[in-house]
């Protein structure tokens, strides 16, 4: 069947069956090649392999064929040309950025990212020669201020982390392809069940599959999604070849039958998070709760259009009693358990401010509205009703 074909059918077939390749043997499930290399029969076979004249597998840093279904079924799922496998969310952010800027070059991104993004974009990026310059993701007018002028890459996360800010990726895309500057989304907290930047005019999409793609806490993966051929076969190809961020066979298979639940598993993240952020909004000692599917949330509508009008599998809220409260609710849970993690079948729990983004000042904290009180909840699939349960006694044991 062509691809063509299986453009057609629909999110939860793709998810499915997309990428299926059958060995000699026929197996119902895909099968790992668990090897680095491959062999040739002959010295002349070996030649015109390595020349590129002849399509092959030739050593599992470059492609493997346990990859390359994990990558044609989330290029299909992103109705995108290319998918490029790699071993982690934060190698795949790095080699997107990296492989295409020079010194000289000029990137514009949103403040708010998660803390490793801000420290590739703030503090690795200038070591080469790359002038930064960060803009409230929300507001378009700094988006014009700063795409003013010829630029190399805008960068943005949206929803972002942790306070789920959403970015209207249209507008900024228009703005900064006027600019002369690709687009790359990271695009983990909406997933694409929710959201495809691509579908909106981003050039680059960014995962970190070791979230919702794997869903259950097992692996670390990343991946790019494009449809920009120069990007893939002049930057990106080069890159990976060389530098070696390359998915393991059995990572990819593992996030294979991760992909063939994401969108059940989506849609009911999304279903318990918006009645547990309901019940919050509630909550005595609870002052804010950002939730996009919240009509209170500031960019509710937008969130609405561009993400399948569903609200997000992550909430954020704030403890009126700052970090003592915060850190006496998260002591008292006993379904949720507190870890960094997110997208997971269990649902998580952390203290932004002194663990994903510690590193960042109290000025910068204080800019992207990231206070002492405030958690970042990641819900998972056990019952709302358990999960409310929860944090009710948990928010009483807090006051």
């Amino acid at each position: 069947m062509s691809t063509k074909d299986k453009k057609s059918w629909r999110t939860a077939t793709q998810l499915v069956r997309g990428g299926t390749s059958r060995s000699a043997f026929d197996e119902t499930s895909e099968a790992i090649f668990l090897t680095s290399g491959y062999v040739y029969p002959s010295a002349e076979d070996a030649e015109v392999a390595f020349k590129g004249d002849k399509q092959r597998y030739i050593y599992s840093r470059y492609a493997n064929p346990t990859l390359a279904v994990f990558e044609e079924r989330l290029a299909l799922l992103e109705g995108a040309k290319h998918c490029v496998a790699t071993a982690s969310g934060m190698a795949a952010v790095f080699a997107a950025l990296a492989s295409q800027l020079k010194a000289g070059d000029r990137v514009v991104a949103s403040r708010a990212l998660f803390g490793s993004c801000l420290y590739i974009v703030q503090d690795q990026l200038p070591k080469f020669g790359v002038e930064t310059v960060f803009v409230d993701g929300t507001n378009l007018k700094d988006w014009e201020q700063a795409l003013s002028q010829p630029t190399t890459l805008v960068f943005m996360e949206t929803p972002s982390n942790p306070c789920l800010d959403v970015i209207d990726i249209a507008a900024v895309s228009e703005l900064a392809h006027a600019a002369g500057a690709k687009v790359v989304v990271d695009n983990v907290f909406a997933t694409p069940i929710l959201q495809r930047p691509i579908d909106l005019g981003a050039d680059i999409v960014i995962y970190s599959a070791t979230k919702h793609i794997d869903g259950q806490g097992r692996t670390l993966g990343g991946a790019i999604v494009t449809n920009d051929d120069e990007f893939i076969a002049d930057h990106l190809t080069p890159w990976m070849r060389h530098t070696g961020p390359a998915m393991s066979p059995f990572t990819a298979w593992v996030l294979l039958k991760g992909l063939e639940t994401l969108s059940v598993r989506v849609r009911q993240h999304c279903e318990n998070a918006h009645r547990v952020a309901t019940h919050l909004d509630t909550c005595p000692g609870v002052s804010t709760v950002l939730y996009p599917g919240l009509p209170s949330h500031p960019h509710h509508k937008l969130a609405m259009s561009q993400m399948d009008n569903s609200g997000s599998t992550l909430i954020a809220f704030d403890l009126a009693g700052g970090k003592e409260a915060a850190f006496k609710m998260l002591n008292a849970l006993n379904i949720i358990d507190i870890s960094n993690n997110l997208g997971d079948a269990k649902s998580l729990i952390t203290h932004p401010s002194t663990t994903t983004h510690q590193r960042l000042s109290y000025e910068e904290k204080s800019a992207l509205g990231i206070t002492e009180g405030m958690v970042r909840l990641s819900v998972g699939l056990e019952d709302a009703e358990d999960l409310i349960d929860d944090l009710d006694q948990a928010l009483t044991a807090a006051r």
